[in-house]
């Protein structure tokens, strides 16, 4: 922060008579979750007309009714030239990628992967969980009763030397959580040699599984950066039925009513669709038309982020901006190119002062220790920054508030 060590007392003084004036604004600001803006989901209002009479929903059968239980031709055929993979590795499923892979781990839980024994009657079993990461994962594990182990983040993806020691000895670990591009909540994007270990695990458990997440796969808002295709990399070594890939249109169309995918080897679909037919007839395959007739081509669906990142920029070009301009001498953070977060590392021992304060100015961010497993970061020091939903001015006055908190919690340790 500017000019932290001149006169700490004077800069705490302005900085608590500055949150004095943020308190009687009496402000009610949520930048607490990544959700599209109203002007985002504007994009894709096409998707209500995408269909104008019952003849539109005819494929190659009637999709009105029974069938097609892991989805559409049409939509398998869209969304596997998406995924960069075989059409018979996809399936396409409901709205939700959390709600697929909560099912995924359940099915391997209840009833084990191929054969092997179930999840839950091998006694303790482990999780690599890369952090920061994604709460709802971490949400999702913890539930199951699974033991998470923290795998620390590098600029290139998770540390590696890590997830191979732990996956190639330890026939206790099951599986990792990842989001290998514009990872939540860094943006970090996964390198070649990343994608290429995971592809070469050599798991001591036959039912290891790398859950890939590829929620943001297509969501830069300044350059585009690639990623190796993991399912495929895995093909070339003979060890594609270690990878589970997901996706979702949740932040490309609706997040509420978009479409969701999951990509494996042909053995794991295979595995997972007979437990499938007695959990459900179908899902929504008026929907997957829908999405598929306002698409058309993967090229529209490029063109259609496109609109997507004019309208993200602005917000974390302010998000940036404002943490430079307040917080440089003691914060530090990842200047993301994609993705729909920013995080943020704090002062040691400052994240949950700083949330706290922040909460009663009326602004509320996801709560500090979210992007660690048990909710417990060790540092109390990272704080995720969803700058997607509000107006640009609203974000100026949380941001404003948000850097005020840091630095009045960092003063409180520090005089």
């Amino acid at each position: 922060m500017k000019n932290s060590n001149s006169n700490p007392e004077k800069i705490y003084a302005a900085e608590k008579s500055r949150y004095d004036e943020f308190l009687k604004m009496n402000l009610s600001l949520d930048i607490s979750r990544g959700k599209p803006s109203s002007e985002q989901l504007a994009l894709s209002d096409g998707l209500l007309t995408a269909l104008k009479s019952s003849n539109d929903c005819i494929g190659i059968s009637d999709y009105r009714n029974y069938g097609f239980l892991d989805g559409i031709p049409e939509a398998k055929k869209l969304f596997s030239e998406f995924m960069g993979i075989d059409v018979d590795e996809i399936m396409i499923l409901g709205n939700s990628s959390l709600n697929i892979m909560y099912d995924t781990l359940q099915k391997a839980m209840q009833f084990g992967i191929m054969g092997n024994e179930p999840l839950n009657k091998q006694g303790e079993i482990k999780w690599l969980c890369p952090v920061p990461g994604y709460d709802r994962h971490f949400s999702v594990t913890e539930e199951f009763g699974i033991k998470m182990i923290n795998v620390p983040m590098t600029e290139n993806g998770p540390d590696m030397d890590i997830v191979e020691n732990y996956v190639n000895n330890d026939p206790s670990v099951k599986g990792i959580w990842c989001v290998p591009k514009y990872s939540n909540p860094q943006g970090i994007v996964y390198d070649d040699e990343t994608v290429s270990r995971f592809a070469k695990l050599k798991p001591a458990a036959p039912d290891f599984r790398i859950y890939w997440d590829n929620a943001y796969m297509v969501h830069a808002f300044k350059q585009d950066l690639p990623i190796l295709n993991l399912l495929k990399e895995a093909e070339k070594y003979g060890n594609a039925d270690i990878v589970y890939m997901f996706g979702s249109t949740s932040k490309i169309t609706y997040a509420g009513g978009g479409i969701a995918f999951m990509a494996a080897s042909v053995n794991n679909l295979n595995d997972f669709r007979k437990h499938l037919s007695v959990q459900t007839i179908g899902y929504d395959k008026i929907n997957q038309l829908m999405h598929v007739k306002f698409f058309n081509n993967v090229e529209n669906i490029y063109k259609h982020m496109r609109k997507h990142a004019d309208l993200l920029c602005p917000k974390f070009q302010v998000v940036m901006d404002t943490l430079q301009e307040e917080l440089s001498d003691v914060a530090s953070w990842y200047n993301p190119v994609g993705g729909y977060f920013v995080s943020c590392d704090l002062p040691e021992g400052t994240a949950k002062r700083t949330l706290e304060l922040a909460k009663n100015a009326g602004v509320i961010f996801t709560p500090a220790g979210s992007t660690f497993p048990y909710k417990y970061d060790p540092a109390d020091s990272n704080v995720r920054i969803a700058p997607s939903f509000p107006p640009v001015d609203e974000l100026k006055l949380a941001m404003q508030v948000f850097c005020c908190c840091a630095k009045i919690a960092y003063y409180e340790k520090n005089i």
